[in-house]
């Protein structure tokens, strides 16, 4: 008989202590330890115990206090396109190269008449005063890229308080209620807040998780526990800080051995113009569905302009979560005219740098001007 280990998240007691992060735990948290204690019952000491180990067993990507990108810099979501050849390189190249893209992964479509073939997808978040072409057109020279698309998030449609994503579900399972639509823009931060946001958004090592997360961080920026605390709270009202995440290997095997999620799904849809944040709401309300937005794919994506990603165990469940919320936007009256899935492969993440102190410390590094590099107002973008 098999015995669970205490980094196997399919231990009940690890498996609770992992699902009381990320949406049970939103804003800032001045005590996340107590907090994932009272939601499950189990004490401080197992919390720490378990989530050290499963951070030190690879079974964990990431634990940190999660930075809203929308709230503190431009992000975007790129498709590269790239000599096949090249794609590992390319790879390599943005995850290790650009300190400004936060996650690379290799993506594939079984429609095969999707062209062209856009294999490579990135996350890309730019510092406020930059401008996200530039920086595109500056990588697209560096990886080979024969073409690419922005696509920048319009809308962001998310379960309401007390919701829950569920991955283990049925498909069409949704929340009674539609996903609530948020707009997205950048705000201003001054020194002191972008202090505070880059100390309080760094990933805890192992060594750092306990009962008081926050004293080194409220040293690192030259402010009272108390003060770091007023900080971190105003930026959690002001859109900047989301919630306090444990994030699990998706795709990757843990050195365990087990793969924590085999499948890493990106689900397009074609809606007619005019009703993208109808259909976002109806989308996002399915409780498999995360990172659901209003982004616009252009001719290369059949024009889609829903996408979210959704997280499972094997390929075939995936397909039919996707089947039953298109069945579900049609019975509600909002006609499909295409959809898709981009399947993942490789990939790996990282957070990205947010300040716009450290992209100009980066311009100066790699011979360019820094004033050249910026532009208020980017668009989305494409380039073949």
């Amino acid at each position: 008989m098999s015995v669970s280990r205490p980094t196997d998240p399919t231990d009940p007691i690890t498996a609770r202590i992992l699902g009381s992060t990320g949406e049970r735990l939103p804003g800032f948290q001045r005590n996340p330890m107590a907090e994932i204690a009272r939601l499950t019952g189990i004490t401080q000491e197992v919390v720490i115990d378990r989530l050290r180990a499963c951070l030190d067993g690879g079974v964990l990507r990431r634990i940190h206090q999660a930075p809203l990108a929308s709230g503190a810099a431009d992000g975007v979501l790129c498709a590269w396109q790239v000599p096949a050849e090249q794609v590992e390189a390319a790879f390599d190249f943005l995850f290790s190269q650009d300190p400004f893209t936060s996650q690379v992964i290799e993506r594939h479509s079984d429609n095969e008449s999707d062209e062209p073939n856009f294999t490579l997808w990135s996350v890309l978040k730019i510092p406020q005063g930059f401008s996200l072409n530039h920086h595109a057109e500056w990588l697209a020279e560096k990886i080979q890229a024969e073409g690419y698309r922005l696509m920048p998030v319009r809308k962001l449609f998310t379960l309401g308080v007390g919701q829950a994503r569920r991955r283990d579900t049925e498909p069409g399972s949704r929340a009674q209620a539609q996903a609530e639509a948020s707009d997205v823009g950048v705000l201003r931060l001054n020194e002191q807040e972008w202090q505070v946001l880059t100390a309080v958004t760094r990933e805890f090592t192992a060594d750092e998780l306990g009962t008081n997360l926050w004293q080194g961080r409220a040293n690192e920026a030259g402010l009272s526990l108390s003060k770091f605390f007023q900080v971190a709270e105003a930026l959690t009202q002001r859109g900047v800080l989301g919630r306090f995440s444990a994030i699990k290997e998706t795709v990757k095997t843990a050195p365990t051995g087990e793969r924590v999620t085999k499948l890493n799904a990106l689900f397009l849809w074609s809606v007619p113009r005019g009703r993208e944040v109808e259909a976002g709401r109806e989308i996002g309300r399915h409780h498999i569905m995360t990172q659901t937005g209003w982004r616009e794919g252009g001719p290369a994506f059949q024009d889609a302009n829903v996408m979210g990603i959704a997280l499972g165990a094997d390929k075939e469940s995936l397909l039919a979560h996707q089947a039953a919320i298109t069945e579900h936007l049609v019975d509600a009256g909002i006609s499909v005219s295409h959809t898709d899935v981009f399947w993942a492969g490789r990939s790996d993440s990282k957070p990205g740098e947010l300040s716009p102190l450290a992209y100009a410390a980066w311009c100066t590094r790699n011979g360019l001007d820094v004033d050249t590099m910026r532009e208020p107002g980017d668009a989305a973008a494409s380039r073949p």
